[in-house]
């Protein structure tokens, strides 16, 4: 396995996207966090926003919507150009139909679970999607610790990902540094986000190239 690595600018200078892009150019892709202040407490990015970071970026860019009425929004986010868009199982009242539509406007359809969802549906529905986010803290705000009890979940999509010999990616999402890489690399994971641990480096792309480092020689997929 070659380890993904996308940096959250949820933990970047909002001011200056584009020169801190610079500083992550070795990242496979840039998370972009869309919160609505509903779905989850806070308010960041909305569509004009993202519009404007897959114009400026060189990396493709990963969309995680935080938001309700997800079902009449999402595909805008797809039309932009993000290279993924991933959605709340939580806050989708059709998610087959949504991840069809994510693909049929071209992007990577990928769903998300908080942690106090099951994986049934997911599991059910592996098929249909281009990667599965388990969230490793509450979804919300940056820089929460990791929660290890998440792993299970990561076992239990890997191995039904490997039974099915799937092409889905399994991203987790919260808590992510140096030492909890091993830990869900371990379990299976093999796309990771991580803000404040690559942001808070002076030298971020040295950061990068470490997890990614780290994170290949402990997984266990």
């Amino acid at each position: 396995m070659t380890a993904h690595i996308h940096p959250s600018i949820l933990s970047a200078d909002f001011a200056n996207f584009q020169s801190e892009f610079a500083t992550i150019s070795l990242a496979d892709a840039i998370h972009v966090d869309v919160m609505d202040g509903h779905f989850v407490p806070n308010l960041t990015f909305g569509l004009p926003v993202v519009k404007r970071l897959v114009e400026i970026s060189e990396l493709p860019i990963d969309v995680h919507l935080m938001i309700e009425n997800v079902d009449s929004l999402a595909v805008q986010y797809a039309e932009t150009g993000a290279e993924s868009v991933t959605f709340h199982q939580e806050a989708s009242n059709n998610p087959l139909k949504l991840a069809r539509e994510l693909k049929a406007s071209g992007a990577r359809a990928a769903i998300a679970v908080k942690p106090g969802t099951n994986l049934d549906f997911v599991l059910d529905n592996l098929s249909e999607f281009d990667m599965v986010l388990v969230m490793t803290v509450e979804p919300g705000f940056g820089g929460q610790a990791f929660m290890d009890s998440m792993m299970e979940k990561v076992r239990q999509a890997r191995s039904e990902i490997t039974r099915l010999s799937l092409d889905v990616k399994l991203q987790v999402d919260g808590g992510i540094d140096t030492e909890t890489v091993k830990i869900a690399s371990a379990a299976g994971a093999d796309t990771f986000v991580a803000g404040s641990s690559i942001f808070s480096k002076v030298h971020r792309n040295e950061e990068i190239l470490l997890l990614r480092e780290i994170a290949d020689s402990a997984y266990q997929g």
